[in-house]
């Protein structure tokens, strides 16, 4: 396992790629998940010397939390373990709303506090904004958490550049999550400056683009998911990307690798993203995703990869 980085500004220091945990329990996102399957994802992914596992209230609901709380305790404790959650989803009447009060804020952390089994939590994200709350006071009250011991770090995820900067007014904002791959780049006319310039970490989720950027499809492939209604995945557009992943392949090739750890390693050279969490629905996923840490490129590698995606 490579070594550790510092996220940000933070004390918190995780391995360069992660878990992300939406399959680990996220009976609501993804179909015939086994909880036991699950629990063996987290259990390898430690074992093999990750050390960021990255979940969500709203991954089960809540079974993602448990059952990582739930590893944890058979393991005997925290010890290293950096644990990141995040909170904004409330059910009213059945329906998913969001909320950023500060009272219901304290009241996810207390929450996924006693789902995790833990004293703590390293990485605390408001998951998404809400229509009203005053987002420096939303972040206000996490502030307050991390002062008590509760987090130790503050994260926003899917804010607008307008509503980081609210949010951020105090300084307080540590991480944000947001989605960001080589297909959809938006991210860097705003979000990454902006990160970058207040030393904010930046962790990009569907880094390889609902697998698109993953090497695997070729353009007579057929999708019944959510893939199907994606424009990414339809017509001229599904083409070009593909044509762009297949100038890939030369690089992977002479690293010994696959197109997507390729991908992978290039997001760990820009600025500001320190890791990043791919996800895992087997044990042997979570092996995979780390040969990206054998993968060096060069810088005139770095430029090329750019170029390609921004032709």
């Amino acid at each position: 396992m490579a070594k550790k980085v510092r996220l940000g500004r933070t004390d918190l220091t995780v391995t360069p790629i992660g878990l992300g945990t939406n399959a680990v329990g996220g009976h609501n996102l993804f179909p015939n998940l086994n909880d036991e399957t699950g629990r063996e994802v987290v259990r390898t992914a430690l074992e093999q010397g990750i050390n960021f596992l990255d979940t969500a209230y709203i991954y089960g609901p809540e079974r993602s939390e448990q059952l990582i709380g739930e590893v944890i305790k058979e393991r005997g404790g925290r010890q290293d373990i950096v644990i990141a959650t995040k909170g904004a989803h409330k059910f009213v009447d059945g329906q998913v709303v969001m909320d950023n009060s500060p009272a219901f804020l304290t009241e996810s952390v207390e929450g996924s506090l006693k789902r995790l089994q833990t004293d703590y939590i390293d990485l605390f994200y408001i998951h998404f904004p809400d229509a009203d709350t005053p987002k420096d006071e939303a972040v206000g009250a996490l502030q307050k958490l991390k002062e008590a011991g509760k987090i130790r770090a503050i994260g926003v995820s899917n804010f607008s550049i307008d509503q980081l900067r609210e949010a951020n007014k105090n300084g307080y904002v540590d991480v944000v999550q947001d989605e960001y791959n080589l297909i959809k780049r938006g991210k860097e006319l705003d979000i990454l400056p902006y990160a970058k310039e207040n030393g904010i970490s930046f962790i990009p989720y569907f880094p390889l683009a609902s697998g698109l950027l993953g090497g695997k499809y070729a353009l007579d492939a057929t999708f019944t998911d959510g893939r199907a209604r994606n424009p990414l995945f339809q017509g001229e557009a599904f083409a070009a990307n593909l044509e762009k992943v297949d100038q890939l392949r030369g690089i992977a090739s002479e690293k010994g690798a696959e197109v997507a750890h390729v991908v992978l390693a290039w997001y760990l050279t820009r600025d500001t993203i320190d890791a990043l969490i791919p996800g895992a629905k087997r044990p042997e996923q979570v092996a995979n995703n780390l040969r990206t840490l054998s993968v060096e490129l060069t810088p005139d590698e770095v430029e090329r990869i750019d170029r390609i995606f921004r032709a």
